[in-house]
């Protein structure tokens, strides 16, 4: 195959996994604390000393949208959304991952959980307790727990020193290959919940987009492979 057929093909992988991502932003574009995810495209030059570099592009470079989504007041004590920078630090089986996603409720223990049963760290990075004996929660906008005069702890609101470290596990939950600090002056809202901040209509546009895109990969693919035949046939008569 020529240098020609290797580029279409690397550009059509490109396009293939750009195509997979904005069906998942679609798919998510009603999920709690969601955050969309685009492809960058580099691009790799290859010097050689005796023929032409070589470039390439590829899609290799996930990018995640820091957008706050649209928050929709819900009235429950548990639900709460961060209103511009920031991310809930929470515990997983893998280690201190970050979410948007402020669905939580209380396991049998008594500590703060996500939806899907992780402990909510504070701060200091240790689960959030509340006794049994509470009655009615407040969270301030600062993310700080209490009951009535008695103060639980606060929420550790989170944010990566660089955001291109964010690496996307499992919808709503990321990891961070760099550092991250805590938030100064976090924006917490108690009974509200933060929805995805795709927005369905520029995603439906950017996939007939890339279809388009693949389409003509795909026609130029299917060209270059009929002429190298009629070469072929040439060539052997």
């Amino acid at each position: 195959m020529e240098a020609t057929g290797y580029t279409t093909l690397n550009r059509q992988t490109g396009l293939l996994r750009e195509m997979q991502t904005v069906a998942n932003n679609i798919a998510n574009s009603t999920t709690t604390g969601y955050r969309a995810e685009g492809i960058i495209f580099s691009e790799y030059v290859s010097r050689s000393e005796h023929a032409p570099s070589l470039s390439m592009a590829t899609a290799n470079i996930g990018q995640t949208s820091l957008v706050t989504g649209t928050l929709t007041q819900t009235g429950s004590e548990l639900d709460v959304a961060i209103q511009g920078d920031g991310f809930f630090l929470v515990e997983t089986p893998s280690g201190e991952r970050l979410s948007r996603a402020g669905s939580f409720s209380l396991s049998s223990e008594g500590d703060l959980v996500t939806h899907d049963g992780f402990r909510v760290l504070d701060t200091g990075g240790a689960p959030i307790f509340i006794p049994p004996d509470v009655t009615s929660l407040g969270v301030s906008a600062d993310g700080t727990l209490s009951a009535g005069n008695r103060l639980l702890g606060q929420l550790g609101v989170v944010m990566p020193e660089n955001p291109d470290d964010l690496i996307r596990e499992g919808g709503v939950m990321f990891r961070v290959d760099g550092a991250f600090d805590a938030v100064a002056q976090p924006q917490v809202r108690q009974g509200f919940l933060e929805g995805s901040n795709v927005n369905p209509v520029n995603e439906m546009t950017r996939m007939i987009e890339v279809q388009r895109a693949y389409e003509m990969g795909q026609s130029f693919l299917d060209a270059e492979d009929n002429r190298i035949r009629e070469v072929i046939k040439t060539l052997t008569r």
